[in-house]
């Protein structure tokens, strides 16, 4: 997509939609707005809308951010203790390893 193309209105509209989706649980999301509006936000010569768009960026990295934190953290749990915690950290498991740990 060509940002360069759409008018101010319509990127402050799309950055918004992509900032309202990261809270369904599509960190992603966040990541798109980030790296798609971060030059609208913070490069380009001012617009009656950046200061909005920033907002939306801005935050849309906090969130990218603690999500980021809270997956490599539970990642990095479950990885040092799933043999430890028996049938639940199997349970937990899409694939059982085989073997011991």
């Amino acid at each position: 997509m060509n940002l360069e193309r759409l008018p101010n209105e319509e990127k402050l509209s799309l950055c918004r939609k992509y900032y309202l989706g990261g809270f369904a649980l599509l960190p992603f999301l966040w990541l798109v707005n980030v790296v798609w509006f971060f030059k609208e936000a913070f490069v380009k010569p001012p617009f009656t809308e950046q200061t909005q768009i920033k907002t939306y960026v801005k935050r849309s990295a906090m969130g990218l951010t603690f999500w980021v934190t809270v997956l490599t953290t539970w990642i990095t749990i479950y990885q040092h203790f799933r043999a430890q915690w028996g049938e639940v950290g199997d349970n937990l498991s899409f694939t059982i390893p085989l073997g011991s740990p």
